[in-house]
């Protein structure tokens, strides 16, 4: 496991697990996402009473690598995409079938498929400066992380396809009121206000928690089918010529 990419410690019974991928706002690529899988195999296997997911560096993660996608010799990026929107899907079922709460703590910017990674957490902590910004359009890809398998149920149908059709940013107030955020955190006090939310779960009874998760969740297997139809057409257009030009024009401007 490249430990590096992702950091796992374990206090008090909360386990906490931080992508560590800052000088490129940990972007998903596969060696971050096996990674954090492995480590979700290891938050199982030591059994913590709640979980929070963190990120290191000035953004939570933007998503998968659009330098990457667009460096993979084109006869080869429907397979690398595979493997990304794979990876990507596989944590956020892991994520989605954890049996203890789990918290992301959010900051700075959330784009693309990286909203996966707060959809399939139960609770959501955000910076007042965080903002949801899907990209898809823009760049010519196809929407992957659950924008089409969890958002719409989240807040509502019409708003995610407002937010995907536009390309326009849910700001971390407007995610508050729609639910897609369920706590505000003082500026630069995210991590530790979701610590704190996590140390709180630890407190409840364990079995009314996992009873309440059961309940509550999304049914996995239904998720499992639209994240399977998110991958197939995001391998489908990430091959295409608008694809192509849209990744040229993005990267020429960042």
């Amino acid at each position: 496991m490249n430990e590096s990419l992702v950091e796992f410690s374990l206090h008090d019974g909360v386990a906490e697990v931080t992508l560590n991928r800052p000088q490129r706002h940990n972007a998903l690529v596969p060696a971050l996402l096996q990674a954090l899988s492995e480590v979700m195999i290891r938050v199982e296997q030591r059994a913590p009473r709640a979980m929070v997911l963190s990120a290191r560096g000035p953004s939570f993660s933007t998503g998968g690598d659009v330098a990457a996608f667009h460096d993979t010799p084109r006869d080869q990026r429907a397979a690398y995409a595979e493997e990304v929107v794979g990876g990507l899907n596989g944590v956020i079922l892991q994520l989605l079938r954890l049996p203890v709460p789990t918290v992301a703590a959010v900051h700075g910017m959330v784009t693309g498929g990286s909203l996966g990674l707060v959809l399939a957490c139960d609770l959501v902590v955000a910076d007042p400066r965080a903002a949801f910004t899907p990209w898809y359009t823009v760049v010519g890809f196809s929407p992957d992380g659950g924008w089409t398998a969890l958002l719409p149920e989240r807040i509502g149908r019409g708003r995610a396809l407002d937010l995907q059709l536009r390309n326009a940013s849910l700001e971390a107030g407007e995610a508050h009121a729609s639910g897609l955020v369920q706590c505000l955190a003082e500026e630069g006090q995210t991590r530790e206000r979701a610590l704190a939310l996590a140390a709180e779960m630890h407190t409840r009874w364990s079995g009314s928690v996992r009873g309440t998760l059961a309940l509550t969740r999304p049914d996995s297997e239904t998720v499992a089918a639209g994240l399977e139809a998110e991958k197939r057409a995001f391998v489908a257009q990430i091959v295409s010529d608008e694809a192509e030009a849209g990744m040229a024009a993005f990267l020429s401007r960042a």
